[in-house]
């Protein structure tokens, strides 16, 4: 097992899950023996597991946060929160963040819990957040659906649902600061900059530690599922480092037409040794041309529709890893 080295107090970890103990999917499950084991490795080395709202405010301030901390989030709010993963983490009084998806909520869909079970959760400690009204594929557009209905239509699906959360669970709810979760971890610039124009600090779902300068546009997190659930993994993760860099082109995820497989540069602020970056297959890909401090990545062939990596990792010094990862989404 991967012991947690010292690291500096400038960064720190999110995690982000879906459902505990549904097996029939996969691709969005943590079995609920795998999150046991998680949150006992966190309290049994010395983990700070703090809120993510307390950690966003922090970091945001620019003030220090101890070593070894971690946020844990959970996106849509399935039923499976409250009867699988609540009583855990209680038992250990971890906090976690919850992001809501408000119809399911308000149509009494049984896979997903209630505003009542939800105000239990608060009292206890659980914070609650915006995840959108319908949890619809933000870059999908709707037939004949030009630029600006579809931005009204995505404001209105965040600003709708925050009115939900703040109706059912008391107004100030989710306003120290604003979280927003991207659903499907899916974004463009002209989301990005709509949701942080309405004031929210937006998450996605690419891996990778928080550090300064903190984005709030896009904030990465660690996504845990069947797939990514082993102890050792999560443990890797858990003492991750943001990648140094100084700069990143494009900061836009989208694939556009003409530029498929996309081209990305990555600026480091310093050299790093070992780096190796990598696609959502696992295939290693070999930056093209790299010096000590400029890495550019492009993909031997054409990304397929829907969502792809591009992944960087480095050793860190005292042991674990700085950790990128750039999100791209191809609509066709």
């Amino acid at each position: 097992m991967l012991a947690p080295p010292a690291f500096a107090v400038d960064h720190a970890v999110v995690f982000v899950y879906h459902r505990f103990g549904e097996p029939q999917y996969p691709s969005t499950n943590t079995p609920v023996e795998a999150f046991k084991a998680q949150l006992d490795y966190l309290a049994a080395h010395g983990f700070h597991v703090w809120s993510l709202p307390r950690l966003v405010r922090t970091l945001q301030a620019g003030r220090s946060v101890p070593d070894k901390t971690v946020a844990l989030s959970v996106d849509d709010a399935f039923r499976s929160v409250y009867e699988n993963a609540w009583p855990l983490l209680r038992a250990h009084h971890f906090p976690v963040t919850v992001f809501v998806s408000t119809q399911a909520v308000d149509r009494h869909y049984p896979a997903y819990m209630t505003w009542s079970q939800m105000r239990t959760m608060q009292l206890q400690g659980a914070t609650f957040a915006d995840h959108t009204v319908t949890h619809p594929h933000p870059l999908e557009r709707k037939p004949g659906e030009g630029e600006e209905a579809w931005e009204k239509r995505l404001r209105t699906e965040v600003l709708d649902a925050q009115e939900r959360i703040h109706r059912e669970l008391g107004p100030k709810t989710n306003t120290d600061p604003k979280l927003f979760a991207y659903p499907y971890g899916e974004y463009n610039p002209a989301l990005a900059r709509m949701v942080n124009a309405l004031g929210f600090v937006a998450f996605a779902q690419a891996s990778g530690a928080l550090g300064e300068p903190l984005d709030p546009r896009a904030l990465p997190r660690f996504p845990i599922d069947t797939h990514f659930d082993a102890l050792d993994m999560f443990a890797r993760r858990a003492v991750s480092r943001p990648m140094p860099l100084s700069s990143v082109a494009p900061w836009s995820p989208v694939v556009q037409g003409g530029h498929n497989p996309p081209r990305l540069r990555l600026v480091l602020a310093r050299p790093l040794r070992g780096l190796a970056c990598f696609r959502s297959d696992g295939r290693r890909m070999q930056p093209t041309p790299a010096s000590a401090t400029h890495v550019v990545l492009r993909a031997p062939s054409a990304l397929p529709a829907g969502r792809s990596l591009y992944t960087c990792t480095a050793p860190a010094p005292g042991g674990g890893y700085f950790w990128y990862t750039h999100p791209w989404f191809h609509v066709p």
